[in-house]
């Protein structure tokens, strides 16, 4: 950026014309005969009395570059240096059968992927992983400050390569054990689920152990209850059958996970709230950035005195030597 440190200088330019009317009001006209050669007698001007009359522009260009180095021109760069105390966040989701129902457009899973998706873009100073589960759970991506790394595998992550089970308490000890040697000051665990535990480890001995650990964790219920479309069997890796079937949401799980660790519980009944919910989590769990702005500057000054010394010497060299016999 181009800039000057001394701007005001620039009133001087408000002089200029009140000298020059003055020095032509009071200035008496030079008592000499303009006549170099014996050209001029017949009409024609020399270039000794084009250089005279045009003279005086060089002292105002001197002048003018003499105004514009007192401003002190110059070459700005702003650095910024960003310390920032990040958070390390492990979202765990379930990618059970039921996270296919179609109470949610397409399905409660691809609402729940793209969401994440956004959350993730908005923390850029944190680290970030990923664990899902459903009969069983498995880290899918590490912790990692690479965003672009974990919203590809948020993205890839589909149902059916897992136990149609559901071990909420399996996915919140694998989180914990993904983020328990983690060095950063504050971790939590956002853990996303649409039904109740029904195999592997105990939730509650879970929350107990992120109690120990000082480890928060959100816990989210995502899913209407009622008829919902939901998938029984499949066909196939990418098929499935779907019938109508009642959908029932517990909570009570969730809510006391969430109450153990100090979190909190957040009830989703529609994509809506889904992003109200992770937007509230982003405002919770603000990450401390301190910003250190560093100004480096450049001066061009100098060169413009130097021209303008130049330029003077030349002044001086026209006005007393080449043009002398002009006031002579």
């Amino acid at each position: 950026m181009f800039a000057f440190a001394q701007p005001w200088w620039f009133l001087l330019v408000l002089v200029w014309p009140i000298g020059y009317a003055l020095q032509r009001r009071f200035t008496a006209p030079p008592k000499a005969i303009v006549l170099p050669t014996a050209s001029a007698l017949a009409g024609n001007t020399s270039w000794r009395v084009e250089a005279l009359r045009r003279l005086p522009w060089l002292l105002h260009i001197i002048l003018g570059l003499m105004v514009v180095a007192l401003a002190r021109p110059q070459k700005v760069w702003t650095e910024e240096k960003i310390n920032s105390n990040g958070i390390d966040i492990v979202l765990t989701m379930d990618i059970s059968l039921s996270m296919l129902s179609r109470d949610f457009m397409p399905n409660r899973l691809a609402v729940a992927k793209a969401v994440a998706i956004d959350f993730v873009s908005k923390r850029p100073n944190d680290r970030i992983g990923l664990v899902v589960f459903a009969g069983e759970a498995f880290t899918h991506c590490p912790l990692t400050p690479d965003k672009k790394v974990v919203k590809e595998f948020i993205q890839n992550i589909r149902v059916g390569v897992l136990k149609w089970e559901t071990a909420i308490g399996d996915g919140l000890v694998t989180a914990l054990s993904r983020i328990r040697n983690s060095p950063a000051k504050s971790k939590i665990i956002v853990l996303l689920t649409d039904g109740d535990s029904n195999a592997g480890m105990d939730p509650k001995e879970a929350a107990e152990i992120a109690v120990e650990m000082g480890i928060k964790v959100y816990t989210i219920a995502i899913g209407k209850e009622g008829l919902v479309e939901t998938p029984y069997n499949r066909i196939d890796d990418t098929t499935f059958v779907y019938q109508y079937a009642q959908s029932y949401i517990k909570t009570d799980t969730l809510q006391q996970i969430a109450d153990m660790t100090h979190g909190r519980f957040f009830r989703a009944y529609s994509p809506e709230d889904l992003e109200e919910i992770y937007d509230e989590i982003d405002r919770l769990e603000k990450t401390n950035i301190d910003v250190t702005t560093i100004r480096r500057s450049s001066d061009y000054f100098q060169y413009l005195i130097g021209t303008a010394f130049v330029l003077l010497l030349a002044f001086m060299l026209i006005k007393w030597v080449v043009l002398r016999s002009v006031r002579d």
